[in-house]
């Protein structure tokens, strides 16, 4: 990737155990990842949804960030969380009192609001990238999944001016490590029971 302002690439992944229950586990995790610095956050909570864990791994890592102004890549398996955020889906919300195209109210609209606090401070860019990729996959399979990775992500890499494939299986590695951290979270939880 290249760039004249160094970004900040974030990747984070959500888990729930139990999504569809009453009693469940929720896990996040995210890699903030600036030049040759790293840093890891994870967490959990109980009784919380996917959905939740996916944001939450978000707004903790742009609580994170030591300054505004920065140019930030952030890269998601959620496509409720990309989608919403590229697309501002959020303004509409916004617009009709935090009511959907449906009417129905607004489904983590506390998140949703302490998220979208964080986009005036900083660019943003939004991808999509498939979870729980094997980056060891068949090349074949693997460039089937970067040529989708390009399309579903076009503007977005189109302004980066470069996303090579190696590019990709790094975000893939860094993706299935935030998954790691939100399963680590979730352990941490059932531990402490």
């Amino acid at each position: 990737m290249t760039n004249a302002k160094t970004p900040v690439n974030i990747y984070t992944d959500g888990a729930c155990s139990g999504n569809q229950h009453d009693e469940n586990v929720g896990g996040w995790g995210a890699i903030l990842k600036y030049g040759r610095h790293t840093k890891e956050l994870r967490g959990g909570e109980r009784n919380t949804t996917n959905n939740r864990m996916e944001m939450y791994a978000l707004i903790a890592a742009l609580a994170a960030l030591n300054r505004d102004g920065q140019l930030v890549n952030v890269f998601s398996d959620s496509s409720y969380l990309t989608q919403c955020l590229r697309d501002k889906w959020y303004v509409k919300w916004g617009r009709n009192g935090w009511r959907t195209s449906a009417k129905s109210p607004v489904e983590n609209r506390d998140l949703w609001e302490r998220l979208i606090s964080f986009l005036p401070k900083h660019e943003f860019r939004f991808y999509h990238i498939k979870g729980h990729v094997n980056p060891d996959e068949k090349r074949e399979k693997l460039q089937s999944l970067y040529d989708k990775f390009l399309a579903n992500n076009e503007a977005a890499v189109r302004a980066l001016g470069a996303f090579s494939c190696e590019d990709f299986l790094y975000a893939i590695r860094m993706n299935n490590r935030a998954d790691a951290l939100a399963n680590e979270g979730i352990a941490e939880i059932r531990a402490a029971e």
